[in-house]
């Protein structure tokens, strides 16, 4: 009754410990776009195409650096997320009826 039992427990592997894959290694892999195969070519421009970040806008916005009143600031960082798009929104409601010249 006092024997006791191996440890049952595995040791962890971390993932980040995975070794790198080879050029070798990849151009044996099979390309797949959906449940197409592809050849490698059309395969890595598709994953460089997809690592771009953020897809191109027709006007795109510009960063500023702006001054506002204190008041006016905390009012609209209290809407939360997204308060500098109603504050270009305000603004651009404002040009509808006031000529900035």
């Amino acid at each position: 009754m006092g024997a006791r039992l191996k440890s049952t427990a595995q040791n962890w592997v971390d993932p980040d410990d995975a070794p790198e894959l080879t050029g070798e290694e990849i151009d044996r892999g099979v390309w797949r776009i959906g449940d197409k195969v592809v050849s490698p070519e059309k395969g890595k421009a598709a994953f460089a195409k997809a690592l771009r970040g953020r897809p191109p806008v027709d006007a795109p916005r510009k960063a500023i650096n702006i001054r506002l009143s204190q008041d006016v600031l905390d009012t609209f960082r209290a809407t939360g997320k997204g308060w500098q798009t109603r504050v270009n929104e305000a603004l651009r409601e404002w040009l509808k009826t006031h000529n900035p010249a």
